[in-house]
């Protein structure tokens, strides 16, 4: 089976499904395959066609049962020092190297060398496959295929989400939220600012606000929290805008972060942040140039995984891995999606984070392996005896 897991692998990667790319090559490879073991497999096309989630069934069509949850996309390889081509995989001293080996394709192979075991073996509850496009970006597939599911008949139960975890059960990180701020202001020359707008200015005034409300947020973390640092992070990841010493730039773009620990400091950091703008740096724009305008994009808003001590699919993993204990991490996954459909979920796949989106990003093939050990374990507690 692992043989077959690698090379499924190297075909994964072998479709370059950088998230500004469609999948659509790839979820047709994958749903072909599933279909040749006897799945159901719907495919749900994103708004523009180009993209595609895919969701497959083996077993009965019923409540309950098994989500083996992945994303189809990869991050660029652009200005990646590469030691061979990324998209054709190379396997050398135990590794398995190409983009996407980590992050997360290992577990989709795995997922589907396991497709013919779960397909002969009679059960009465279904396994599902859910796979996305558009993680990389900010879980836009997984926010899609939940809307499919709440239309959907079938209301599974557990959920394993294989980001790389290196086989630790992990039920618990915090969420992902991401925007993109744009200020629209009034060019002019540089010799003569009060007759302009300056949108990096006005920009600049908003870091300096969020910035301040970062500092707010430590004193907002919940006692005991269980995260690293246990308060919700802000963090600041580019700012644009201008080209010369001399001109007043008229545009400037701001892309900023937050990873909640709790729904109310989300909350709390949009409104008060809405109620700068409203107050303050609007109006101050607007006497110098009535069209000038602040907008902001929401890129996601992922929620997190929150721990819970009920959660069968953490017993039944740990029970099976024979771990004492579970983790938290503090990267995003699209885990808290299913767990808002009422699915007791949690994290688990092949491979260590810190490969992924590196050049020269690897699996080690005893991680693959140990991957297909659990699953084999998952279809012997899901068989009827």
């Amino acid at each position: 089976m692992l043989d077959e897991a690698k090379r499924i692998l190297a075909d994964l990667i072998a479709f370059p499904t950088v998230s500004v790319d469609s999948n659509l090559e790839m979820v047709a490879y994958i749903a072909a395959y599933l279909e040749d073991v006897g799945a159901r497999v719907e495919i749900w096309h994103d708004p523009t066609g180009a993209k595609a989630n895919l969701f497959a069934t083996l077993g009965p069509e019923v409540d309950g049962g098994l989500v083996l949850s992945g994303h189809c996309d990869v991050v660029p390889v652009v200005d990646q020092d590469w030691a061979s081509d990324p998209f054709d995989m190379v396997e050398r001293d135990g590794r398995l190297y190409g983009r996407g080996t980590c992050d997360m394709k290992g577990f989709l192979a795995a997922s589907l060398a396991m497709a013919p075991r779960f397909a002969a073996t009679p059960r009465s509850r279904p396994i599902h496959y859910a796979f996305t496009y558009d993680e990389e970006t900010g879980c836009v597939g997984a926010g899609h295929l939940a809307q499919s599911l709440a239309r959907y008949d079938l209301r599974p139960a557990m959920a394993i989400v294989g980001e790389p975890t290196m086989m630790q059960v992990i039920d618990g990180h915090k969420g992902c939220f991401e925007y993109t701020t744009r200020f629209r202001g009034l060019e002019g020359h540089g010799s003569a600012p009060d007759l302009g707008v300056n949108a990096v200015e006005y920009a600049v005034r908003y870091t300096a606000k969020l910035l301040e409300l970062r500092e707010a947020l430590k004193a907002r973390a919940p006692q005991d929290g269980p995260f690293d640092p246990p308060w919700t992070t802000l963090n600041i990841g580019a700012l644009n805008g201008g080209k010369v010493h001399n001109v007043i730039p008229p545009k400037a773009q701001l892309d900023w972060e937050m990873r909640p620990v709790q729904p109310s400091d989300a909350v709390f950091v949009k409104e008060q942040i809405a109620d700068f703008v409203e107050k303050e740096l609007l109006p101050a724009m607007q006497r110098g140039c009535p069209g000038a305008g602040i907008e902001t994009e929401v890129i996601g808003e992922v929620a997190g995984l929150e721990p819970v001590k009920q959660n069968a699919t953490k017993d039944l993993l740990m029970r099976l891995t024979g771990a004492n204990s579970s983790g938290l991490v503090p990267f995003g996954t699209e885990a808290g999606i299913f767990q808002q459909l009422g699915m007791d979920v949690v994290v688990c796949g092949p491979g260590s984070i810190e490969q992924a989106h590196k050049a020269n990003e690897f699996l080690d093939i005893d991680q693959l392996s140990r991957c297909l050990d659990l699953l084999l374990q998952v279809n012997d507690t899901f068989a009827v005896s």
